[in-house]
């Protein structure tokens, strides 16, 4: 199997399982209990908050733990409205965000508050002129999305925080995607709140956390004593722990993601010499080393079936997705697609392949010999 949906999720990196092991067995304690197992199972939760801070430049005492990104998200912007004054209400967002944001900002928008989302260009980047257009005095949170989880694009966030800023709006940014794969530093940036989730950084399923820079009151999306009262109830242990040693690793790790680009540059380069007719989607903009998102047309330059092409590269052993894992399920084109200008018959001709830190040359050698009579045959 060649795996090559990193940016659905990934495997445990070696030493995360062991990380936690102890916690799920002998070490159960519970980290708000007073005596010597409460306080092994606190001291774990403390150093897992400090290495998960380090990787994106905050402080300890700025991350607050959660059980998805998409909590995280949603604690974010919804922690910020709950507090909003009267005439600050509104979220100004992109339409290129995950699904737990557009989600939750048209539901927001349904029930009267002020939603507008800012378009982008055709790489995926978000237009500032537009975001600042947006952005005003009534505005209470900007949430642009560090990197995108379909097409790599990687946005402006300090230009688009500097916007919210001089508007006085909080500033939120979803880099679930770009931490571990690009220098991540929340502060440098001019950021106020930032997601992160262990899964995709070869961490456990189950647990997020959102960074709250020092000073910025955000109202709790589950009450409890906590997390500093910012977050309730009983800490994971076990996947806090695995996710802090993710955390280490993928921050000592980041130097070799060149040679993840590297291997996704000759991807790339391996797809159009199969199928002359592909496009690189976002090929012209900066982009996450590990993510290459590719339309494929036939001879004709007509779209080609993009499930089709993957259930063939599925038993050849090749593992890509069509798009964002929280989105599938259903037959519609990706939305980050749509708002790139496709068409919906050329966004539903599009392949996603995701590469990691473990992804090696000889994975791409495969795909690199699976790919000409594959193509034959779908051409066929």
């Amino acid at each position: 199997m060649v795996y090559l949906d990193n940016n659905a999720t990934t495997p445990l990196a070696p030493g995360v399982l062991d990380a936690m092991l102890p916690y799920l067995t002998g070490q159960f304690g519970n980290p708000s209990s007073p005596h010597g197992a409460g306080m092994a199972a606190k001291a774990a939760v403390g150093d897992a908050r400090g290495a998960v801070a380090s990787l994106i430049g905050g402080r300890t005492a700025e991350v607050i733990f959660t059980a998805s990104a998409s909590e995280a998200n949603h604690t974010a912007l919804l922690g910020i409205l709950a507090d909003a004054a009267p005439g600050r209400r509104g979220l100004v967002t992109t339409a290129v965000e995950h699904p737990s944001i557009l989600l939750l900002a048209r539901d927001l928008e349904r029930r009267g508050w002020p939603v507008t989302i800012v378009p982008v260009d055709g790489g995926g980047r978000v237009d500032l002129d537009a975001l600042a257009a947006a952005v005003d005095g009534t505005t209470a949170v900007v949430s642009v999305q560090w990197a995108n989880n379909e097409t790599g694009t990687v946005q402006p966030v300090a230009e688009a925080a500097a916007i919210a800023r001089a508007a006085g709006a909080v500033f939120h940014t979803d880099a679930v995607q770009a931490a571990g794969r690009t220098a991540v530093d929340a502060a440098a940036v001019g950021a106020d709140l930032l997601t992160l989730s262990a899964h995709k950084i070869h961490g456990p399923k189950g647990i997020g956390a959102l960074w709250v820079r020092k000073g910025q009151a955000i109202a709790p999306l589950i009450h409890g004593h906590q997390e500093r009262k910012r977050r309730g109830g009983t800490e994971n242990v076990p996947a806090i722990a695995g996710f802090g040693v993710a955390a280490s690793l993928a921050a000592a790790a980041l130097p070799a993601m060149a040679g993840v680009g590297t291997l996704r540059d000759r991807l790339e380069r391996a797809v159009l010499a199969a199928c002359p007719h592909a496009v690189v989607n976002a090929a012209g903009v900066e982009r996450l080393p590990n993510t290459a998102n590719i339309r494929f047309n036939g001879p004709a330059g007509l779209p080609l079936d993009a499930e089709e092409l993957l259930m063939r590269l599925d038993r050849a052993g090749i593992q890509v997705s069509m798009g964002a894992a929280c989105a599938s399920g259903g037959n519609e084109p990706s939305h980050v697609l749509l708002a790139l200008g496709l068409s919906r018959a050329a966004a539903s001709a599009c392949l996603r392949f995701s590469l990691s830190r473990f992804t090696t040359a000889a994975d791409i050698a495969a795909v690199e010999d699976a790919l000409p009579p594959l193509f034959a045959r779908f051409a066929a």
